[in-house]
């Protein structure tokens, strides 16, 4: 379950959880009990249902559990039984759709309300969130400035517009922002908190701060242990430090608290840099059986298993037939440039440039789609594209940089021959 741009970083309900504050409890957990007790205490409180649900699809975001989505609609029905049409539980559904990628749903539903209650901040986070997950920058870039017009330094607005911001290519800007966000948030939200840092980590990787991105992910682990955010992008680090042993045992952590098809694939790939072959083949072979059986949802692991069927079965077919599957209802960065790998690797060098360079065009600076963009110029015969692309990308130090540099080398070598 992949992570969307969502930033729970309020309620739309107060929860009064200070007799919680001194449990072992998560924040979500705290807000699920108050929940659950204003509930025994009133079941017709319709907002205690909404304030339930909202609750339980924070714990999906700390555990990476879907579960907790059904859970939260259950509570929503609830509410809509004793209060038909409530907008803080329409607006709550919108909530589960982005957290289960139902993105289109989410988008409509989203729009829908706007129109109902145009100056309602969340509605206009919400629509930030939908289009930015199906390619549509220039109206997520509108809701999200909205959100700063009608509260200008709202959290929510603050850590959307950092999202924005590293796609259309401005790292440091969206450090400077999720810094503040952080900041800014009270120390009683340890999963918030370790959310931020969480990106914060992931931001510094892409911009070549490996120490300091180490530094920050092990921050975000003791804040709230056996995260899953931060164990996937710790991970990353420890391969950038050619650390693979201890890169598969933080996956394997990873996987083993949640078992998803997208957690299997970065351990297999993690097992392969670590030389553990055998493991990695029957991971491999247990991500594709998992991988295939989600693809028809929208929650699904289908970008994994596009780069699985290029890189590691060679199946070049299957991967494009994946990608046109995918690519048939979200056009945003990550699934144009999976698109284009999959033309790539079927020999279909022009429409793959097209695709690699749309992805590109937004702005975002991604060591391995430059590097991607890189083979594809020069699979397509164009040494000085592959070139700028390739340098690009190693000037980035980030993950992808190695296989650019490697090339670059390669490509030298064929020049002076």
């Amino acid at each position: 379950m992949k992570s969307t741009m969502v930033t729970i970083t309020f309620f739309l309900f107060v929860l009064t959880i200070g007799a919680f504050a001194q449990t072992s409890l998560s924040p979500a957990e705290q807000n699920i009990t108050t929940a659950r007790k204003l509930i025994a205490k009133n079941p017709k409180d319709y907002e205690a249902y909404n304030a339930l649900a909202l609750a339980l699809s924070r714990r999906a975001r700390e555990t990476s559990d879907p579960a907790f989505y059904a859970q939260g609609e259950d509570a929503l029905k609830k509410s809509f039984e004793i209060s038909p049409g409530n907008f803080d539980g329409e607006r709550t559904a919108v909530w589960l759709l982005l957290g289960k990628h139902e993105f289109p749903a989410a988008l409509e539903k989203a729009k829908e309300l706007n129109k109902k209650m145009p100056d309602d901040i969340m509605i206009y986070g919400f629509l930030t969130d939908a289009n930015v997950e199906l390619g549509n920058y220039d109206d997520a870039e509108k809701a999200a400035q909205w959100m700063l017009n009608l509260r200008p330094g709202n959290m929510p607005g603050i850590t959307r517009a950092a999202y924005l911001r590293e796609l259309f290519g401005d790292l440091d800007g969206s450090l400077e922002l999720m810094n503040m966000a952080y900041q800014s948030t009270p120390p009683a939200e340890t999963e918030d908190r370790a959310w931020i840092l969480s990106q914060i980590g992931h931001l510094q990787l892409a911009s070549g701060k490996l120490t300091d991105a180490e530094v920050t992910l092990v921050q975000a682990l003791a804040i709230f242990p056996r995260y899953h955010y931060a164990l996937q992008n710790l991970a990353k680090v420890r391969i950038e430090q050619k650390r693979y042993a201890d890169a598969v045992s933080l996956l394997q952590q990873r996987y083993d608290d949640a078992h998803h098809a997208e957690n299997l694939y970065d351990l297999a790939a993690a097992e392969e840099l670590a030389g553990l072959m055998e493991k990695a083949k029957k991971d491999f072979a247990e991500f594709e059986t998992k991988s295939l059986a989600e693809s028809v949802k929208k929650d699904n692991s289908s970008r994994e298993l596009i780069f699985y069927y290029a890189d590691h079965a060679h199946d070049p077919a299957k991967a494009l037939k994946i990608a046109e599957q995918e690519f048939a209802w979200r056009h945003d960065v990550f699934t144009q440039d999976a698109y284009a790998w999959a033309l790539h690797v079927n020999g279909r060098e022009a429409e793959a440039r097209k695709h690699i360079e749309t992805a590109l065009a937004v702005g975002i600076r991604d060591a391995r789609m430059r590097r991607h963009a890189g083979e594809i110029a020069l699979a397509a015969g164009d040494r000085a594209a592959a070139g700028k692309y390739l340098r690009e990308s190693a000037e980035l130090n980030a993950p992808g940089s190695s296989d650019a540099r490697q090339l670059l080398t390669s490509l030298s070598q064929l020049s002076r021959n």
